[in-house]
């Protein structure tokens, strides 16, 4: 992989514009909140298009990016990348539609709005060609050689958690079936196919994220992987800044041993947080299971990051001579 700075200009356009597109969304969903009261099932209407404009714009800035480090595959890596943006744009977009109309977008089974039976193609569809996007662009990446060592580890590790974060919808989809019927925000009653909540298929969600509070919910998982990549690649770039100062840290080796403990930890949370979800418990109301098991993937990664620590520090201390002891 190439250094990890790379100027804009030769990031991925599709992805580019896509990430652009994702912020305007995020402005726009941001001004609805502040003038529209209208609801569905208690959570403002502009929640939803608000979180997906963020997470797509976070999430395909960082593919824009991590294309501009391919030395293989490379053609494959474009056109999937644009396959990923168009996918994307198309997803978003079509739950923005429906929550300016007022309705759901996701799990909507109302086959009398004509609106609706048009968009529930690209919702599936559009879901289904993100996921194959992301693998493909997983196995390229997975074949690259060469580059910083922390870098390729906090990326692959990255991916893969994301490509997991991708895959927990779908299993979610087809493995948790509530039929019921809803009232949306014209007062329409809508037959819904599926829920959010593991146990509750409303999920009486918390503020802002909308994670239930009464039943489980693969959303957190799903937010949780699909992000890692970023915290990775955040811990790398601190790392390296602060080989400046310290010395230590400028070994290559160890910079990735330590973003390996990261990516351990990291993993760990979503494993947890996986396993909670589907034990069909809150992440608001974690028992004393989910509490030891999240002090575990925690503190034994903590402890292996300080342990690569003091090695590293201690290969770089000068030793004193003998003589000089004896003095």
């Amino acid at each position: 992989m190439t250094p990890f700075l790379t100027p804009l200009r030769t990031w991925h356009r599709p992805l580019v514009v896509c990430a652009a597109l994702m912020l305007g969304l995020v402005l726009v969903s941001g001004v609805g909140l502040a003038f529209d009261g209208r609801a569905l099932l208690d959570e403002p209407v502009w929640v939803k298009p608000l979180k997906f404009g963020f997470a797509f714009a976070l999430y395909t800035g960082t593919l824009a990016w991590l294309l501009t480090k391919l030395r293989r595959g490379r053609r494959a890596g474009r056109w999937f990348g644009t396959v990923f943006a168009v996918a994307a744009t198309a997803e978003v977009g079509a739950i923005t539609v429906q929550a300016a109309r007022g309705t759901f977008s996701h799990f909507n089974a109302d086959q009398s709005d004509p609106v609706t039976r048009a968009l529930v193609p690209v919702l599936t569809f559009g879901v289904m060609l993100i996921v194959i996007a992301q693998l493909v662009l997983a196995v390229v990446v997975l074949l690259q050689r060469g580059g910083g060592a922390a870098l390729n580890r906090a990326v692959r590790a990255g991916l893969g958690m994301a490509t997991f974060g991708m895959l927990v919808p779908v299993f979610w989809m087809t493995t948790e079936i509530h039929p019921r019927t809803v009232t949306d925000a014209r007062g329409r009653s809508v037959p819904m196919y599926q829920g959010h909540g593991i146990g509750d298929p409303d999920g009486h969600g918390m503020p802002l994220t909308g994670w239930s509070t009464t039943g489980g919910d693969f959303r957190v998982p799903h937010f949780f992987a699909l992000h890692g990549i970023q915290v990775l690649l955040l811990v790398a770039a601190v790392l390296a800044a602060l080989a400046a100062k310290h010395v230590w840290l400028r070994d290559e080796k160890v910079r990735a041993r330590l973003v390996g403990a990261a990516a351990l930890g990291y993993g760990g949370l979503v494993a947890v947080v996986t396993w909670q979800a589907w034990r069909g418990q809150s992440p608001a109301h974690p028992d004393a299971a989910t509490l030891l098991a999240l002090a575990a993937v925690l503190l034994l990664p903590a402890a292996a990051g300080t342990a690569v620590a003091v090695n590293a520090r201690r290969r770089m201390t000068p030793a004193v001579p003998t003589a000089a002891l004896a003095a």
